[in-house]
């Protein structure tokens, strides 16, 4: 026993050893990821360095990093060597983009399987497929709107993840840009335009009709992913779901942080928990 801990020790400190345990952490345990824009805004910033945690949705294939060339075959078809726990509402996941797999996005998960979502402007109403009484028993009445002869929940993350933000009235309406996309984009969105009486807002015009609402009921075994930063992200209402076999994984804590306006570091987010950082009152 003794000897094969000496062996070991020695394999772990020659450069062999080493690139191997680097690559079997990259592969099954930790990466880090960079975050590149504000659509995460307040909750994780633009210049975050963080290491996610590639273990908590199961054991993903491992990939080359940067050139996402997958290492093994997918004999599960479902993009994990191992499959595990998946998604719940209110996480923070990091997935690959569906519309380029080489591409690493994070983003929260709204809704899953079966959840309906009906989006307007600063406001996202979610009908959990639990039903009414789950909704009763979950969320109190100021939340609670019925409409389509069934109750929806108003913002349901908000007051649990301070980071959550909407731009004040008048800016960046990104209803009014999903409904442009729906119009005038090849590519379109991945909700339907609808009208539903008593919910106030802004009634735009599509295809001659009236329309102050966005529509989409989450497919099976897919999850529905919203940057936190809901007037300037770009995320699922745009190109649709996630689906299982794109999770990589969940953000774990920030090791190093960058201010790239004040050309600072921000040391008070350096060794910081993204699980608690989500839950605090946001400081920038």
């Amino acid at each position: 026993m003794k000897n094969t801990l000496k062996k070991i020790y020695k394999f772990s400190n020659s450069w062999t050893g080493t690139i191997v345990i680097v690559l079997f952490l990259i592969f099954f345990v930790i990466q880090s990821f960079v975050i590149p824009s504000g659509s995460m805004k307040r909750t994780l910033l633009i210049g975050d360095f963080l290491f996610a945690k590639k273990f908590v949705y199961g054991i993903p294939i491992p990939k080359l990093p940067w050139i996402e060339l997958p290492l093994l075959p997918d004999f599960n078809h479902n993009g994990h060597l191992i499959e595990g726990d998946k998604p719940k509402r209110g996480d923070i996941v990091i997935f690959l983009y569906p519309n380029n797999n080489k591409v690493h996005y994070v983003k929260r998960c709204v809704a899953t399987g079966g959840d309906e979502i009906v989006y307007q402007d600063k406001h996202l109403y979610i009908h959990f497929k639990e039903g009414d009484k789950y909704i009763k028993d979950n969320y109190p009445k100021d939340k609670i709107k019925r409409f389509y002869g069934k109750l929806w929940v108003d913002n349901p993350y908000m007051d649990r993840f301070p980071g959550i933000q909407y731009r004040p009235n008048g800016h960046e309406n990104i209803f009014k840009l999903l409904i442009q996309s729906y119009l005038y984009s090849k590519d379109g969105i991945d909700m339907t335009p609808t009208y539903i009486d008593g919910l106030d807002g802004d009634i735009l015009r599509v295809d001659g009709r009236p329309v102050n609402a966005l529509y989409k009921k989450v497919e099976k075994d897919r999850y529905y992913m919203m940057g936190d930063n809901r007037d300037n992200s770009n995320d699922s209402r745009f190109w649709g779901s996630v689906p299982y076999s794109l999770v990589i994984g969940k953000p774990w804590f920030i090791y190093f942080s960058w201010d790239n306006e004040t050309k600072k570091v921000r040391w008070d987010r350096v060794g910081r928990f993204v699980n608690s950082i989500q839950y605090e009152k946001p400081r920038y």
